[in-house]
């Protein structure tokens, strides 16, 4: 009988060479009389993969165990695949050499028998293949191995060896990658593109590459979008006659998600050849599609779902998973520290979010908000909805008409840990229903409960012991105590609520956040000291509230403490006064060492004296907006303040004396601020507003702003002559301080620059240059001249006038100076513009410090650079020399001004590179860098290196922005006074029921449709109130699915600020016609829309 062994290496070699692999046999392609090692060796050490095939007689061949130990020596030393084929054998048998596969030791020497019986050991080790069943079964098996591990040895080679371009897509593990490119130093030029639903994968290229850019796809804007979808769905970029308002619906449902848009796209195709009595009916069938989706009950499509869910799916933890949909169904646009601390017990919800923003499935906006993209949305709430057809057996419930069932039947659930019903979204019901609380106590699982505009009613004895309780517009006067005694309880939202007191009945260990806000007859807070682990008391709005417990200075982990708006707490007809010092009012309360954020805007604080609190800390964030003061009142302390808000302090004078820990500065509105210093000489602002302070003239550090009126000849030096233009008006434009502002000539000083303008000049008002040029550039050497003088600075001006009526301000006027023989060079824009009127001219006049950087025989180049709306029509440049005297006097004040940021200080934070300096704190550029930027200092330089704040130092741990402080006061929802407008695409959509609906929505004021000038097929929905504008997208939503937010303006009416503030009777007087007629449109609109 033949020998097996051979017939199976007789069809393993017949099959690789059919898959072309080229082999070496032993026995086949050794010549007769030649010697049999020599060839073997050559042939293992020029393989890239050996097949030891392991036979019942393999180990009583020396040749084969010397091939064995030959293999595995190469497979140590070098990129060689070792494949172990165990042929009628066992591993454990080879492991042990056992049977066959023990090795007379008396025939060969113990160097050659230890030699081998290593090599059987470490073979055996090996992942292998134990030949069974069908031969041809194993033989494919054996030859797809080889020639898999063979490719990937191939493009480890080229990786490391060539300079190449890899795309791999759709990789979401780390092992993926390393199976397909190793770990092995790839070439230094080769590029790898790699697609991914992870967001955090620079680690994985740690070992392989120095460098790793994570480029995040941005979703397709409504015109890609609707073209995408266009060419699924009718074959071309445009949709078909009949179907553009639907295209653009269900375009716009797919949120820019390409996936989405091409599998809806094909799954609607309409060919352009259709008959027209049959696209009536496929109209019909696109709509009931779209009804389908725009409906909660509706599922997106199956492809959509499957390819969404994987990221779903793969996520490590379970309870990751049953966070992400926490997050789908209840906390969408909430802060992301607020539901950390909700559900960190229960979700690991710190460590979740990480994972589920690396998965691509959530993500976190700049303010802090958790964000989702729809089609994940629904995706989510799709898992939900198919645990039961039942409601009341799934774990969540969000419809309010689902809830409302649920809670109406009373039936027992074992399922429900969350709920929410919102009684104003009720499509059955106009008044708001009331709800036996037993409904609630038989949800034996429930954590999570948000009611709005509920009545409950019955015992509040078995009260679920739930997490988070969230009761908006709540009826009650105080809190039940039943409700809490639950010793889970994290936090209480009882948002406009009529709540008149509260007092907690025993300790809540567990309570992190209390939110009271615009509990309008809220007067007291009691019994503070139950509440040791309180981080968050939020009474904005609470503006009868005249009593604030004392034990407030005791919790150690309140962290921030909003009172906002609560007028009556400073002004408290209760007064205590000191007993030594009668006319000394007594703190109402001390503020605790732990206090991080402190919100005192709109409390009508007017006098140091108004401010009766203790501050025993350092506070990182403070917003004082909307106050009355003059100057910041002393009793505030700000030594280690990093965000400080004084928005809309109309009688601010001056800030002085600023900390150097402050890092953002908000001051819009402070229409009589004049003036803002620091205590440090550098500017370490990294976020600065200061939009509408029309008087302000100097921020140190920053720019200042002097009447040349206000200055000697002495003070203007080498343009002393402009002192005869001193009342000459000017037309300066600037970054929000110009408006409505008439300006005589200024002097601006910044970076160590003084400047001037002068508007409506003419030609020969020009002064007199050394260098001039007709165009916007001059070059020239520096000629010899007297050693009694010293090169002090450089004049630079230049001519230029409009060439068109553009209104919008550019801010351009740029002026580059460079010392070509040193290598140095300035980019400089000034922070203020002269803009003259059409074909009228202006003229720009600069003086640079600059000598000490000026030496004979070096060529200077001097360029300006003007808007496409300018011209320059001259530049002239003059060197400027100073004495003796003079020349002592500058070494002095050199070596003052050497820390400070200006021409001869330190400019090091405002250097791209070697030489190079572009003084300018703006953002002109955005997200690209401009020619003019490339030409003077090369390809090199990235856009975020021009971004004007990018100087200042950011801390790793300021966790916090000026966003977190303006949106932190509802901590969960953004109800800050705004313009809202949304735009939507159906013409016959029901107005009356839309604004009906919405003006419902507690804290809308005024809602109104338009229709958009640029759109003729848009119309325009407008929203004026105090109310969140995510709840008035979704409320819209539910009755048109088009509808999206086009754009939020958050400016306080003008109307309701002068009405609320009630300080001047005769102006009060005026506008009060005005407010009348305001609230009869309003109550006319209301009106129509009940009788509808």
């Amino acid at each position: 009988m033949p020998m097996l062994e051979h017939i199976v290496a007789d069809h393993l070699y017949t099959a690789l060479k059919q898959a072309a692999v080229r082999t070496f046999r032993d026995d086949d392609e050794i010549r007769k009389g030649q010697d049999l090692e020599p060839e073997i060796v050559r042939a293992i050490k020029s393989s890239r993969a050996s097949i030891v095939v392991l036979s019942q007689n393999y180990a009583k061949s020396r040749w084969c165990l010397e091939e064995l130990s030959l293999i595995l020596q190469q497979k140590k030393s070098g990129n060689h695949f070792v494949l172990p084929v165990f042929y009628h054998v066992d591993p454990s048998d080879v492991r042990n050499q056992r049977l066959n596969f023990a090795i007379d030791g008396s025939k060969w020497t113990e160097e050659n028998v230890n030699r081998w019986k290593s090599a059987l050991i470490e073979v055996a080790k090996l992942t292998g293949v134990v030949a069974s069943g069908p031969e041809t079964k194993f033989i494919t098996y054996i030859v797809d191995t080889v020639c898999y591990e063979l490719d990937l040895k191939l493009i480890k080679e080229a990786l490391q060896m060539k300079k190449v371009l890899i795309v791999l897509d759709d990789i979401d593990d780390h092992e993926e990658l390393d199976a397909l490119l190793g770990k092995d130093v790839i070439h230094a030029e080769s590029k790898i593109i790699i697609t991914t639903r992870l967001r955090d994968i620079k680690s994985w290229f740690e070992s392989i590459s120095s460098s790793c850019r994570v480029c995040e796809h941005k979703l397709l804007n409504d015109h890609e979008s609707l073209e995408v979808f266009s060419c699924h769905a009718f074959g071309s970029k445009l949709p078909l006659e009949g179907f553009h308002d639907l295209a653009i619906e269900l375009a716009q449902y797919c949120g820019g998600n390409p996936l989405a848009l091409k599998v809806l796209g094909s799954s609607l195709f309409v060919s352009a050849e259709v008959d027209p009595r049959e696209r009536n009916i496929i109209i019909e069938i696109w709509k009931g599609r779209l009804n389908s989706l725009s409906s909660l009950k509706g599922n997106i499509d199956c492809k959509i779902q499957g390819v969404l869910q994987k990221s779903f799916d793969s996520l490590p933890l379970s309870i990751y998973k049953e966070l992400f949909l926490d997050i789908v169904v209840f906390f969408i646009g909430e802060d992301e520290d607020y539901v950390v601390k909700i559900l960190e017990y229960d979700r690991h919800a710190k460590s979740g979010i990480m994972t589920l923003v690396n998965r691509c499935l959530l993500s976190v906006s700049p303010n802090k908000k958790l964000v989702m993209h729809q089609l994940i949305q629904d995706m989510g709430r799709y898992i939900v909805r198919e645990e039961s057809k039942d409601p009341a057996k799934r774990s969540r419930v969000w419809c309010s008409d689902e809830a409302y069932s649920v809670l109406t039947k009373g039936d027992s659930s074992e399922t429900i840990e969350g709920l929410t019903l919102d009684t104003r979204k009720l499509k059955t019901r106009t008044n708001a229903p009331t709800i036996k609380i037993s409904s609630l106590t038989k949800m034996h699982k429930l954590k999570l409960l948000q009611l709005k505009y509920v009545k409950l009613s019955g015992s509040y004895k078995n009260f679920p012991q739930i997490r988070w309780f969230s009761w908006h517009g709540c009826q009650l006067k105080s809190i039940p105590s039943a409700v809490l005694m639950s010793s889970f309880l994290v936090a209480i939202d009882m948002t406009n609520g009529n709540l008149k007191m509260f007092k907690p009945p025993t300790a809540l260990s567990s309570l992190k956040i209390l939110n009271l806000a615009f509990c309008k007859r809220l007067v007291s807070i009691r019994k503070l000291c139950r509440l040791p682990s309180l981080e968050t008391l939020i009474l904005w709005g609470c503006r009868k509230l005249t009593r604030l417990c004392k034990t407030i200075g005791d919790l150690d982990s309140l962290a921030l403490l909003n009172l906002a708006g609560c007028k009556r707490l400073w002004k408290s007809p209760a007064i205590e006064k000191h007993v030594n010092q009668p006319g000394r009012l007594k703190p109402l309360f001390s503020l605790p060492q732990s206090l991080k954020f402190l919100f005192l805007d709109f409390c009508m604080l007017e006098y140091d004296s108004d401010l009766r609190v203790v501050f025993n800390g350092p506070l990182y964030g403070m917003s004082l907006s909307a106050n009355l003061f003059e100057f910041i009142p002393k009793k505030i302390e700000l030594n280690m303040v990093r965000v400080l808000n004084l928005t809309s302090c109309i009688n601010l004078k001056s800030i002085l004396c600023l900390p150097c820990t402050l890092e953002e500065l908000y001051i819009n509105g402070c229409k009589s601020l004049e003036k803002v210093t620091f205590q440090s000489t550098r500017f370490r602002l990294r976020k600065f507003e200061y939009k509408g302070c029309f008087k302000l003239s100097e921020v140190q550090g920053l720019f200042k702003l002097v009447a040349i009126e206000e200055l000697a000849e002495a003070d203007l030096g080498p343009m002393k002559w402009i002192k005869a233009y001193q009342y000459n008006d000017v037309n300066l434009v600037c970054d929000g301080i110009s408006h409505d502002r008439i300006w005589h000539i200024q002097m601006l000083y910044e970076y160590g620059i003084r400047s001037t303008y002068l508007d409506g000049v003419k030609e020969h008002t020009m002064p007199i240059f050394d260098h001039t040029s007709t165009c916007s550039f001059l070059s020239f050497r520096i000629s010899l001249h007297s050693t009694k003088h010293r090169i002090q600075g450089l004049n630079v001006s230049c001519l230029y006038r409009s060439s068109g009526c553009k209104d919008e301000y550019r801010g351009c006027l740029w002026t580059i100076i460079s010392n070509k023989s040193k290598g140095v060079t300035w980019m400089y824009n000034p922070v203020v513009y002269c803009k003259p009127g059409v074909e009228q001219y202006a003229m720009w006049l600069s003086y640079w410090p600059i000598g000490n950087k000026l030496d004979v025989g070096d060529e200077v180049y001097v360029e300006i650079v003007v808007g496409e709306e300018m011209r320059v029509h001259e530049c002239g440049a003059s060197l400027v020399f100073s004495d003796g005297g003079e020349i002592k006097q500058e070494e002095e004040c050199d070596s003052n001004t050497m820390k400070e940021e200006v021409i001869g200080g330190d400019l090091s934070e405002f250097q791209l590179n070697t030489g190079a300096y572009y003084l300018c704190r703006r953002d002109f550029f955005k997200s690209s860098t401009p020619e003019l930027i490339k030409r003077w200092f090369g390809d090199t330089i990235h856009y975020r290196d021009l971004q004007g704040w990018r100087k200042s130092y950011v801390p790793r741990d300021m966790y916090f922005s000026f966003m977190q402080l303006n949106y932190v006061p509802e901590v969960n929802r953004d109800t800050l006074y705004k313009r809202l407008r949304l735009g939507f695409f159906d013409k016959e959509c029901d107005r009356r029921e839309i604004m009906k609906a919405v003006s419902r929505l507690v804290g809308v004021d005024f809602v109104r449709f338009y229709q958009s000038s640029l759109y003729t097929d848009k119309k325009i929905l407008f929203v004026l109130g105090a109310v969140d504008s995510m709840m008035v997208e979704s409320c819209v939503r539910e009755l048109e699915n088009t509808i999206r937010i086009i754009n939020v303006n958050y400016k306080v009416d003008r109307l309701r600020e002068l009405y609320h503030r009630n300080i001047h009777k005769k102006i009060i007087g005026k506008i009060k016609p005005f407010i009348r007629s305001y609230v009869k449109v309003k109550r006319k609109i209301n009106t129509s829309c009940t009788r509808s």
